[in-house]
């Protein structure tokens, strides 16, 4: 079917970050815009009623529209809202929250909030993943739509030392010392310097060395590990590597740390998608008692490292699924919900006691004052929620990175007899579309 090229002007932007416009009586989604630009449009795809299109050509410029300083913008698939100034990415980041809100939670009328700005625009990035293309010789980021690894020489939202990280696996790719079977490198910055994820080690007489994670050489050790660093964020330290997950933006963790929290304290906290504990250690000074459950063995390796480092008693770590530990706490008379290996569960059987690490009763953890959670970007799946609802929790924070799945899982939350007390958002992610939400529920 011939494509075809039309006048359209912006009206706003969608969560995805893509600006609606309408043509003869059709949706017309159209990505990298501003509201108020006048464009004509090239229509790439039809779906039903939507047209999916690309820009052609800027007739008229919105007011909201700046200069994108990245030469990657609109072929790399990182930064989507470079074409707008910072307060309008502010604005269009409230509107994206309160449309799925709105839209797909059905809550018509919610908290009132802004988004907190983030100190740096620019270089805040303490966490990243860069593809490589072995065979074209690229190392970057995909780009937008595709599986094609689009070569970024320096990065804009890169924190320093991980652009000199990067710098320095360009140059090993460049010599042909990166290994052939490698996909992508991660990496994060700690106290100590960069966690690199594959390793690398210092060959100095074999390999000319390079300035990554403080001189390193770009030499993969084999059967290694990330080295761990540690981070400290609003006076607790953190052990991690590169391999774990931990939000990307330290300029506005303490402000997200203090929102979750806010004036919460207890008897019983449970926390659920802990990780390596980013909240679990403030938590546990707030509560007699924490219980967290994190899936990932690697980062509960770490999280309970953490706390034990920290002198936190109180806090005991499940490595189990979300899912199936809050079901667990439904079998009369189990206790074996925080402890059980993952993969002998059939042989830990139930114990008779009704008691758990710490001292703890599943009697006691049903009704407790405070749930946290903070799922992956897929929010939490029905079997949580259900769960959560059993608990009957006095008050709940969800920390979301998708205000889609958070809107999902909201609507479920309130039709099972919670309010919605609070909204909050944080540009942990300046220049792309995406943000953190959070939100405080009670009965």
């Amino acid at each position: 079917m011939k494509t075809k090229s039309l006048e359209v002007t912006i009206e706003r932007i969608l969560p995805g970050g893509v600006g609606l416009a309408h043509a003869d009586g059709r949706t017309v989604m159209v990505p990298l815009v501003a509201p108020g630009d006048r464009l004509r449009i090239h229509v790439d795809r039809t779906k039903s009623n939507v047209d999916f299109a690309s820009i052609e050509e800027i007739i008229e410029p919105s007011p909201l529209r700046v200069e994108p300083p990245c030469p990657y913008f609109g072929r790399c698939g990182g930064c989507d809202f470079q074409q707008l100034n910072y307060q309008a990415q502010l604005d269009a980041k409230v509107e994206i929250v309160r449309d799925c809100l709105r839209r797909i939670g059905r809550i018509e009328n919610p908290p009132d909030f802004q988004v907190t700005p983030a100190p740096n625009q620019w270089h805040y990035r303490s966490r990243a993943q860069w593809q490589y293309d072995s065979i074209r010789k690229r190392l970057g980021y995909f780009e937008a739509g595709s599986q094609r690894v689009c070569d970024v020489v320096d990065c804009a939202v890169l924190a320093p030392e991980l652009q000199q990280t990067l710098s320095g696996l360009r140059a090993g790719m460049r010599d042909g010392l990166l290994p052939e079977d490698a996909r992508d490198f991660r990496a994060i910055i700690g106290n100590e310097g960069v966690s690199l994820a594959p390793p690398i080690r210092d060959d100095s007489e074999t390999v000319k060395p390079y300035t990554i994670d403080r001189g390193l050489s770009p030499t993969v050790r084999e059967g290694s590990h990330a080295r761990d660093v540690t981070r400290t964020i609003h006076g607790e330290t953190y052990h991690l590597n590169a391999e774990s997950f931990f939000q990307t933006n330290n300029d506005l963790l303490p402000r997200l740390i203090g929102a979750a929290l806010g004036d919460s304290g207890g008897e019983i906290a449970i926390e659920l998608y802990c990780g390596v504990g980013l909240f679990t250690l403030p938590l546990a000074r707030r509560f007699t008692e924490l219980i967290g459950v994190e899936t990932n063995e690697a980062a509960v390796s770490f999280a309970r490292e953490n706390l034990a480092k920290a002198g936190l008693a109180n806090a005991k770590i499940a490595n189990e699924d979300v899912a199936d530990w809050l079901e667990a706490l439904e079998c009369a008379g189990n206790d074996g919900a925080l402890d059980r290996g993952r993969n002998n569960k059939r042989e830990s059987g139930l114990r008779q006691s009704h008691q758990i690490q710490g001292g703890v009763t599943v009697a006691a953890l049903r009704g407790p004052d405070f749930l946290l959670l903070d799922p992956p970007r897929a929010g939490a799946e029905s079997r949580v929620i259900n769960g959560i609802l059993r608990l009957t929790p006095k008050r709940i924070c969800y920390v979301s990175c998708d205000p889609a799945t958070l809107a999902r899982d909201l609507k479920k939350l309130i039709a099972g007899g919670y309010a919605l007390t609070s909204v909050a958002a944080f540009d942990m992610f300046p220049q792309t579309h995406h943000v953190e939400t959070l939100v405080h529920l009670s009965v």
